[in-house]
């Protein structure tokens, strides 16, 4: 078996673990180096582990706290090292202690102990400052960490008690390759003494992957931007919980195994969502039913913003297109959404390579009823396939429930009404007595063409003469009404599609929209009658 990972199958659900040696890290910030982690993906939660050493039986007698006084060697100082500081945002922990020196002939002190205060002339608390400017004697009150931070590390040798659980995993640097030494000369290196490390009767130590932090995956997103660009991280991603907690960026040796990771990420999230959808659905009525759910990031319109992009979530349900700046989880959320938009007088594009405005890729458009267009961005290709089937569905479903559409027009300065109607085609008729004008079925539009503002021209083909008949219509909402013209064609070449009036078959048994045929492992074609 590869020693990468293991990866368990049941359709949707994907359970991985990652390397044991090396291959995954945590970046972190500012300009502390990146460290080796483990992650493993369950159905619903997204572990991050990494290697500490760690007292797995026992319980030393020091783990109270203990008020220790040591006096200052004219030769070797206090004779002990820490590392941390609040100005690191990490606590102040004892990271080494010499041999025959004052720390260690107390016999109280003692590797991982955490400084709690320091009392030395007129200071009462802890900083590396008063540390390093103590006098010739201070008073230190410790108590013991069971669990070491991560920016210690415990040498293994042989004749040391502490054993590692993972002798695959390798031995880590020496306690003393950093920190700051409390002792009379700065460069001492003295072997540290495995007396220095706490031990005592039936009190065991082993090397072992330790939970780090915990990313439930319902609702979560993913990015493998740096935050608002369109600047792309190499073989790293980093993963938001819907709570706000984040993995870290999470960088990969390889684009490969990187992709990977994202595709059963989005996978198992996408798995959830529709657990979910299937949930909420039950408490919705047939014509308000949840189609799509998820996250997109949407380019700002302003181009002096200092974010290009800021996340969205993104929902289809019923009639409307919801934005919200996080997923709705009550009903009354569904009434704070930023925008909503009517699906059939909106228009979804998906941008090819040559429409994208800049370096993000798996990008969609959408123009609302008022000619806006807003811009979002999937990170990929599989989650754009997901979304465009998904508004195409909705879009469907709503001209199906509707089945026709009518819009306040002036034709030749009457004031008139036009009616899209899913059977009968184009109707124009008067509205002050609603006497009919024309009426023309979809296949006799031959075209058409608007100025962009409010007029709209059709072209129909006359079925006795087959002469062309053009009709001037002039609207107060001109793109919504395009949208809806667009919408219902739409539906109208859906239904001579095979693949989709057969999903629409299993749709109508289960009453819930279903897009389970589209997953990010799978390879699966747009739908024919994309337009």
């Amino acid at each position: 078996m590869d020693h990468r990972e293991h990866i368990q199958s049941s359709h949707l659900l994907h359970i991985k673990w990652g390397p044991t040696k090396t291959g995954i890290y945590l970046m972190q910030e500012g300009n502390e180096e990146p460290f080796n982690i483990r992650l493993h993906l369950a159905k619903d939660i997204l572990t991050i582990q990494e290697q500490d050493v760690i007292c797995v039986s026992g319980e030393p007698f020091y783990s109270s706290e203990r008020t220790v006084t040591i006096r200052r060697q004219t030769i070797g100082g206090f004779g002990l090292s820490i590392k941390g500081g609040a100005e690191h945002k990490i606590p102040v922990v004892i990271s080494k202690i010499s041999k025959e020196q004052k720390a260690e002939l107390s016999g109280l002190l003692f590797i991982g102990d955490g400084i709690l205060q320091v009392k030395c002339q007129n200071f009462h608390y802890c900083t590396v400052q008063v540390l390093r400017n103590a006098g010739e004697e201070v008073t230190l009150t410790v108590s013991f960490l069971k669990k070491t931070p991560a920016f210690l590390k415990l040498p293994l040798c042989e004749d040391c008690t502490c054993i590692p659980s993972d002798q695959s995993s390798g031995t880590s640097s020496p306690l003393c390759d950093s920190g700051l030494h409390l002792n009379y000369h700065p460069n001492n290196t003295d072997t540290l003494s495995c007396s220095s490390w706490p031990t005592s009767p039936g009190l065991r130590w082993e090397k072992r992957w330790v939970d780090l932090r915990l990313i439930p995956l319902l609702h979560s997103r993913l990015s493998q931007y740096m935050p608002g660009s369109d600047v792309c991280r190499k073989s790293a991603f980093q993963v938001i919980a819907v709570d706000g907690v984040c993995s870290g960026v999470i960088q990969f040796s390889t684009a490969e195994d990187c992709l990977d990771w994202l595709q059963a990420i989005v996978s198992n999230i996408s798995s959830l969502t529709k657990h979910n959808v299937k949930k909420i659905n039950r408490n919705f009525p047939v014509n308000q039913q949840i189609v799509y759910m998820g996250w997109a990031d949407e380019k700002e319109q302003d181009s002096l913003h200092d974010q290009m992009y800021s996340p969205k979530f993104l929902a289809l349900r019923g009639s409307s297109l919801f934005k919200f700046s996080a997923p709705p989880v009550t009903t009354w959320d569904w009434t704070r959404a930023e925008k909503s938009f009517t699906v059939y007088e909106i228009m979804c594009k998906i941008l090819k390579d040559n429409d994208l405005l800049d370096k993000r890729k798996h990008c969609f458009s959408v123009q609302t009823e008022t000619g806006e267009d807003m811009f979002f961005s999937v990170e990929l290709e599989c989650e754009l396939l997901i979304w465009e089937k998904a508004f195409q569905m909705a879009t469907f479903l709503e001209v199906e429930r509707i089945q026709s559409k009518t819009y306040a027009c002036i034709m030749d300065s009457h004031l008139m009404g036009l009616t899209i109607d899913f059977s009968m085609g184009f109707v124009c008729f008067d509205a002050a007595s609603k006497a009919v004008l024309w009426r023309y079925k979809f296949s006799q539009l031959k075209g058409s063409s608007d100025d962009g503002k409010s007029k709209i021209k059709f072209l129909f083909q006359n079925q006795d003469s087959k002469s062309i008949e053009a009709k001037e219509l002039e609207f107060s909402n001109l793109f919504a009404v395009l949208h809806c013209i667009h919408a219902f064609f739409a539906a109208k070449v859906a239904c001579l599609d095979p693949m989709f009036v057969e999903n629409q078959g299993s749709t109508a048994n289960t009453g819930i929209p279903s897009l389970s045929s589209i997953s990010c492992h799978s390879q699966t074609s747009k739908l024919k009658y994309t337009t």
